[in-house]
């Protein structure tokens, strides 16, 4: 499961990956204390945003992988 951010009049960036229920892999510049991530199973995940601030206005995807 992937989660992606896409600032206005920007490209899209990776947030967090995650590859089972209990982990996930953060890229740079991103952390759980900001983007919490909750999967419960293969089929569902949740992303909460903290502390919202002018800075996280965005769209924000999740995309998932079957292999």
């Amino acid at each position: 499961m992937f989660w992606y951010q896409q600032p206005p009049r920007s490209g899209l960036k990776l947030i967090v990956s995650s590859t089972s229920w209990n982990y996930s892999s953060y890229e740079d510049g991103y952390s759980e204390a900001k983007f919490e991530v909750n999967r419960q199973n293969t089929d569902y995940s949740l992303m909460t945003i903290k502390n919202l601030t002018p800075k996280d206005e965005a769209t924000y995807f999740c995309a998932a992988s079957d292999h």
